[in-house]
């Protein structure tokens, strides 16, 4: 069926005239219309990677800033787990609970906060908050692309996540061949446990650094 035109002279079919050229009004606004097109996409593209106050989030630098904060939280974390499991992984139970929140702590400064979050909680603590989230998300979705991501947050900060592997020592608590008293802890502690049954070098989660005054660090 012909398609209808709309003309002064009525309602017409397609095939009755011949295509005509765009007049210079015509090509005038579809210029218009590219252009405010283009300044759109390109506005949203480019508050992708600004900051507030225009600062642009510089990707590299941000990446190397959140391995430098997380390195003295994992060296500690790592050190306590170690030491306790020197007196059994009961007690490495007793450090992940009570320890690692001090050392979080410790290592976060005025605006600074960082910590662990995982898909298969065992602290429920550590749960994603609204702007990790869709990273895990997407760390789950493609485990072949795992390296460290910097993603702007809505306050104007700037959020750095990093992956988490399970490491050999890890498996007395983690894997899926628990002892009967590690597991019993475990129940104690954690009623609504889900961080077991894990293996070696398996993704166990992020870790995590909030960079929130950003306008007083750069003053």
């Amino acid at each position: 069926m012909p398609l209808a035109y709309f003309s002064s002279e009525g309602i017409g079919k397609r095939g009755d005239r011949e295509p005509t050229e765009l007049t210079g009004f015509e090509m005038t606004s579809q210029k218009v219309r590219y252009f405010f097109s283009f300044a759109v996409v390109a506005g949203l593209i480019f508050s992708c990677v600004v900051g507030r106050g225009g600062n642009e989030i510089d990707h590299a630098t941000w990446t190397e800033r959140g391995k430098t904060t997380l390195a003295p939280f994992k060296e500690k974390l790592m050190g306590a787990l170690k030491q306790s499991l020197e007196e059994g992984p009961e007690a490495a139970i007793d450090v992940c609970k009570y320890v690692a929140p001090e050392i979080a702590q410790e290592t976060g400064s005025p605006g600074v906060r960082v910590g662990r979050t995982s898909h298969k909680l065992r602290n429920e603590r550590n749960a994603p908050s609204e702007w990790i989230q869709p990273l895990l998300d997407g760390y789950l979705r493609t485990p072949g692309k795992m390296e460290p991501k910097v993603v702007q947050l809505e306050d104007g900060g700037v959020g750095y996540v990093e992956p988490i592997y399970v490491k050999r020592i890890c498996l007395a608590c983690h894997g899926s061949a628990l002892s009967p008293s590690v597991a019993s802890r475990i129940a104690e502690h954690y009623p609504r446990d889900e961080a077991q049954g894990f293996e070696e070098g398996e993704f166990r989660g992020l870790f995590w650094v909030e960079f929130r005054e950003l306008e007083r660090e750069s003053d």
